[in-house]
């Protein structure tokens, strides 16, 4: 053992410390790179060195440190060699990356079969279905989210089952059980599914083992309010903020504003107001203020009212100013910061809440200005004040254009525009508004000189203003230059997309250039927009029946019908189209429905009266121009369709008597007289010779007339030219109650003899010719005909020498 001790030498006993600063050339370590042996020993035995036999770490047995080959000694110092650490093991290398240990071994495989491995991973599945749930429902695919709930449900009670059986029951997951049966009751809720939900609901409130479940009581209360059930919705929102701790305060006011818009939906609004109140005295926001004023104009107190629009106005918006997104200096880097955050998310809630705050100010205002006061204008003037004096100041000047608008509604013009004239000196954008609303208003007056211009100002004055831009179109379009009024259109459209009522005039503009594709495109873009617009259907009908498409425009007058079934207008319209297009059946059905919701249109009465008559039903035509004489009682010729009627159903009596009730109301119409000839000499009455002399007597008159126009124009005198015309011929009417347009024309030849007191003078033959409105009759049998006169067709023709017999 002492052999390995290795003692100072006996010449250093002197100096314990001398020897140190002797340089010895085996501790050279910067020429190791030109030492051959160490490099070779180093080449080969890195990496691969076998670790060295360790023997038991003693203070005897402790390797040399200090033994050197070539018998040099180092000396005993109490600093240890570099990588030296008590807990190495004996005879081991300098390894300080652990590179002579090898690769570690292989993880320890495990078990999936065990029990806590399954139960594991059916948690881990559950959680996902939960995550999926709700991934579907932010998506609107509520139904794939109920489904995953349900899914999360079923797999959550196996999982319940496996964990009772492998572990004591304090071990399951009461949080996992609490987020599947929540998520289960809103996929529930979210799906209309209210009895469910409300089970469920059910199940995590009484479990008394689930922290904070009393507020759910809140979301119970939320269905019972869907469902109308307003006294459980009460009770459930008190018990909620029975349980609810003061501590949580922001909670506590929303429970008690539902209270109080319940309160408010029963009637209760005495018990409203205390909520309201009570929220605005603790911590005021601007829904529970608006709730407040709505409460107090629902009883009718005034002083209460403008206490809550003040109330309204105060309540703080809590968002920065405008001025912090202004860049004070030409700093670089201050404005990349501005500039990113000039619309981020923050500032756009910022946005929103404002415009939610203009938004009830200016709805509140516009309820109670008219009933605060003894006038509406008052009530105005008083809310206009109280907004200027508050941090809302530019809502006075809407307000003010809002008071105009009142007076358009109650008709008092004058008032609007002396209003609307108040802003011409005010700034650009509230001048612009004014002037676009006066514009407006004369263009509604037809008053086009003054319409363009304020819109000229209101332009001028906000060349962005899409709707100046449109008023200015609508004046040009009045005055006929449809190509310019479509650039001011289109300019409109190129300051903002969305502004329908220039895409709905440029149509219009392009139909009356009859550049009916391009008036299509923009009427199909338009219905994109506006999908149940019943002008944008008829405007597309329309243009596809000038088209001459007019199955496309039957097709879409049905959608317009879909969605204004009452439309007499595009009732009658496909039974026009269904017309031309010969379904004389749908077109009479549409024709009917029309005529039943508007039954004073004078085209379709005919339409269906003629109908009647095509079909050879007169007896229901009779109705029909009944009622057109109601509407036009001054037109002679539905008097005459009513008699003609009678006349052709067989009913000559009363045939007879309408048409004396024509002549004693139009006592100078010939053909009312014609007829009345006609059907007294069928009858065989002794009155043909009074009407016959009346005839007579206005025809003279007539002819005289004729003839002084004549003379007037060429200065000769004919024979009075034979007048064939229809039963309106002197309301200056052509009859068309025939589908057909058939006209029939008869003259009474079989007159009485010359010694007849009506007799003319002259030899003259009287022109008792008539035309009946309805048509050609069907021959009857005749039992007291007169002998039929056989007419040759050919009289009045000059016959040729060759066609003589030889």
């Amino acid at each position: 053992m002492m052999q390995n001790v290795h003692l100072a030498p006996e010449t250093d006993e002197d100096d314990l410390y001398s020897g140190y600063n002797d340089y010895n050339p085996t501790y050279d370590t910067e020429e190791l790179e030109n030492d051959t042996a160490f490099q070779e020993a180093v080449r080969t035995s890195h990496g691969r060195r076998p670790p060295s036999k360790t023997s038991l770490a003693s203070s005897m047995g402790r390797p040399m440190t200090g033994a050197i080959q070539d018998g040099v000694t180092r000396p005993m110092t109490a600093v240890r060699a570099a990588g030296f650490t008590k807990a190495a093991v004996r005879g081991s290398a300098f390894d300080p990356l652990g590179q002579s240990r090898g690769p570690a071994p292989p993880l320890e495989a495990k078990n999936e079969d065990s029990p806590e491995e399954k139960i594991r991973q059916l948690e881990k599945k559950v959680n996902e279905l939960v995550e999926e749930s709700c991934i579907a429902n932010s998506c609107g695919d509520l139904k794939l989210a109920l489904e995953k709930a349900k899914d999360a449900g079923r797999k959550e009670r196996i999982l319940v089952r496996q964990r009772e059986q492998v572990t004591t029951p304090e071990n399951i997951n009461l949080d996992l059980t609490y987020s599947v049966l929540f998520n289960l009751a809103s996929q529930y809720s979210a799906n209309e599914m209210y009895a469910e939900a409300l089970n469920t609901y059910q199940v995590i409130v009484k479990n008394k083992m689930f922290s904070n479940a009393g507020r759910l009581k809140v979301n119970m209360g939320n269905i019972y309010l869907k469902q109308r059930n307003y006294s459980k919705a009460i009770k459930f929102y008190r018990m909620a903020l029975d349980q609810i701790p003061s501590v949580h305060k922001e909670m506590r006011i929303k429970i008690m504003q539902n209270i109080g818009v319940t309160f408010i939906k029963t009637g209760q609004y005495s018990d409203a107001i205390n909520s309201f109140e009570h929220i605005m005295s603790l911590a005021p926001n601007l829904k529970a203020g608006f709730n407040l004023i709505l409460s107090y104009f629902a009883v009718g107190d005034r002083d209460k009212m403008k206490k809550a629009f003040q109330k309204l106005i105060a309540v703080p918006l809590e968002i920065d100013e405008d001025d912090k997104y202004i860049s004070p200096s030409d700093d670089p880097h201050t404005n990349l910061v501005i500039e990113a955050i000039k619309n981020d998310h923050l500032r756009q809630m910022e946005r929103e809440r404002k415009a939610m705050a203009e938004k009830y100010i200016m709805t509140a205002a516009k309820l109670i200005a008219p009933v605060i006061e003894t006038s509406f204008a008052v009530g105005y003037d008083w809310c206009v004040e109280v907004v200027k004096a508050s941090q809302y100041v530019e809502l006075a000047n809407d307000l003010e254009i809002n008071k105009a608008i009142t007076y358009l509604r109650q008709k008092d013009f004058n008032q609007a525009v002396e209003t609307l004239k108040m802003f011409e000196k005010k700034d650009s954008r509230v001048k612009s508004a004014a002037a676009t609303n006066l514009s407006f208003l004369y263009y509604l007056e037809n008053e086009f000189a003054q319409a363009s211009s304020y819109a000229d100002l209101a332009v001028n004055s906000d060349r962005y203003n899409p709707s100046a831009l449109t008023n200015k179109g609508n004046t040009v379009f009045a005055n006929g230059d449809y190509e310019k009024a479509a650039e001011f259109y289109k300019e409109a459209l190129r300051n903002d997309s969305s502004c329908t009522e220039a895409l709905y005039n440029i149509g219009l503009t392009y139909k009356r250039l009859n550049r009916l594709d391009e008036a299509l495109d923009c009427f199909l873009k338009l219905h994109a927009i506006l999908r149940n617009s019943a002008q944008v259907l008829y405007q597309i009908a329309n243009v596809y029946e000038l088209m001459e498409d007019p199955n496309q425009a039957i097709e879409w007058l049905m959608q317009l019908i879909s969605v204004v079934p009452t439309d007499s207008r595009a009732l009658s319209k496909l039974g026009e189209l269904y017309d031309s297009e010969g379904d004389k059946s749908q077109a009479f059905q549409y024709y009917y429905e029309s005529y039943r919701y508007f039954p004073s249109n004078i085209e379709v009465i005919e339409w269906l009266g003629a109908y009647y008559i095509d079909t050879q039903f007169c007896e229901k035509a009779i109705q029909y121009f009944e009622r057109a004489s109601l509407i036009q009682p001054s037109q002679v010729k539905w008097q005459l369709m009513v008699a003609s009627c009678f006349r052709r159903s067989g009913n000559y009596q009363k045939a007879l008597d309408t048409y004396k009730d024509i002549h004693r109301k139009f006592p100078e119409n010939v053909e009312c007289l014609r007829f009345l000839v006609r059907l007294c000499t069928d009858i065989g009455l002794k009155e043909v010779q009074e009407y016959a002399t009346k005839l007579k007597r206005l025809e003279k008159m007539k002819e005289i007339r004729e003839q002084r126009v004549r003379s007037g124009r060429d200065g000769g005198g004919g024979s009075r030219s034979r007048r064939e015309g229809s039963a309106g011929s002197d309301s200056g009417q052509n009859c068309s109650a025939s589908s057909k347009g058939e006209r029939l024309s008869a003259k009474l030849r079989a007159l009485p003899g010359t010694n007849e007191p009506y007799e003319s003078s002259s030899n003259k033959e009287i022109d008792a010719s008539y035309v009946d409105p309805l048509g050609p009759q069907i021959e009857r049998p005749k039992t007291a005909a007169r002998k039929r006169i056989d007419e040759d067709d050919f009289a009045d023709e000059e016959l040729g020498d060759d066609l003589l017999p030889e």
